[in-house]
């Protein structure tokens, strides 16, 4: 098998639903951070050989080949629109090394995007002409209604479960802005700009204070969401260009190679429970230990999630989402996956050769997604 190599990545800002991109539709969004990538590694259009991006909200179609169409890319090239929910971007990342690694192709973009604000309303046709179209917000993730919960519904019950109470979420949202906040002039490079947006437009300087006051979305009493504790409906794009050794080495860049992927199944009604098996599947794969990771970039779905899963993956605070995270960002489910890649290819690209780090995301449904990178 061949190395797969990121050799550039790239995103728009995550703006909240109904924000900055309230107008653009999703191969807008994705169409020009293509093409950033493929400047930044002064790669032509017409050199690339497979277009994958993940996608959960569009309704259909094929948006990874209208943002190829779009981004200026030959008609000839294929692009295929891959759908696992939050863990869409991460898996079309993973599925574009794999292409890579086995030879089939030499350069693939690959990524998600995602826009809430341009989704289609969704619709069950009627069973008679009696009947009227009964609208729904989102799919079934399982074929049985007592293990398929509503998103913030499980959240909510994992919050009681384990006793993560409003102050401890707090504590996460609160850290999360703050390292965005950070972070932000050092991220401002990996940002495309679309409609005028260059920064990440949710995050803020968040306060206990504040926190306290948000109000409730899910649950009840000491325990329950509140507005800064679940990460907010948004719009983004994001995407890495993968190449083989061969044009690495033809290009003279510096990389991150691809040295280990998962997916993994869990329980649907526990879709929080999937991202720790997903990452010790990839620690198996390389025999690594998790302190051997420079970098972490977990998804921050809501706060009890982060949480949970640090509970089973003990990890230092100055190595985990050094940027902040979804919380202080948003979710923008298809790409939500591919911003975590973005992030972790670009933490490292400032550390040293030899450094690794991991991305991870879990799913509607019970998946869970890990990718492995380190620095070359």
């Amino acid at each position: 098998m061949n190395a797969a190599h990121l050799v550039a990545a790239r995103r728009t800002a995550v703006a909240p639903r109904r924000g900055a991109f309230n107008a653009v539709e999703a191969h807008d969004l994705a169409a020009p951070v293509l093409r950033t990538c493929l400047s930044d590694a002064g790669i032509p259009p017409e050199a690339v050989g497979h277009v994958i991006l993940g996608n959960a909200l569009s309704g259909g179609g094929n948006v990874a080949r209208l943002a190829a169409l779009a981004a200026g890319i030959p008609a000839r090239v294929p692009a295929l629109t891959m759908d696992t929910q939050c863990c869409s971007g991460l898996d079309a990342i993973a599925l574009g090394a794999r292409l890579v690694a086995s030879g089939a192709v030499e350069i693939v973009l690959a990524g998600g995007v995602e826009s809430w604000s341009r989704a289609p309303l969704r619709a069950r046709r009627p069973r008679s002409p009696e009947d009227a179209p009964a609208f729904y917000d989102r799919p079934a993730f399982s074929p049985f209604p007592d293990r398929d919960p509503d998103m913030l519904e499980a959240m909510a019950a994992l919050a009681v479960e384990r006793g993560f109470t409003r102050a401890a979420q707090h504590n996460v949202a609160v850290d999360s802005h703050a390292k965005a906040r950070a972070a932000r002039e050092r991220m401002a490079a990996e940002i495309v700009p679309v409609a005028g947006l260059a920064h990440d437009a949710f995050t803020r300087d968040l306060t206990h204070r504040l926190a306290a006051r948000a109000p409730l979305v899910a649950g009840e009493g000491a325990c329950a969401l509140d507005a800064t504790t679940v990460a907010v409906e948004a719009d983004a794009a994001a995407c890495v260009l993968i190449v083989s050794g061969a044009v690495k080495e033809r290009l003279g860049l510096p990389s991150c190679i691809v040295t280990a992927a998962a997916s993994v199944g869990g329980e649907p009604e526990r879709p929080y429970d999937a991202l720790v098996p997903a990452v010790r599947a990839v620690l198996d794969q390389t025999g690594l230990a998790l302190d051997a990771l420079a970098v972490i970039e977990l998804m921050e779905a809501s706060a009890p999630q982060l949480l949970e899963n640090r509970r089973h993956l003990p990890l230092a605070d100055d190595r985990l989402n050094r940027g902040g995270g979804a919380l202080a960002r948003g979710h923008p489910v298809g790409a939500s996956g591919a911003i975590l890649g973005v992030r972790l290819f670009q933490e490292l690209m400032d550390m040293s050769g030899g450094a690794r780090g991991l991305a991870a995301i879990a799913a509607a449904g019970g998946l869970g997604s890990a990718l492995m990178l380190q620095r070359s």
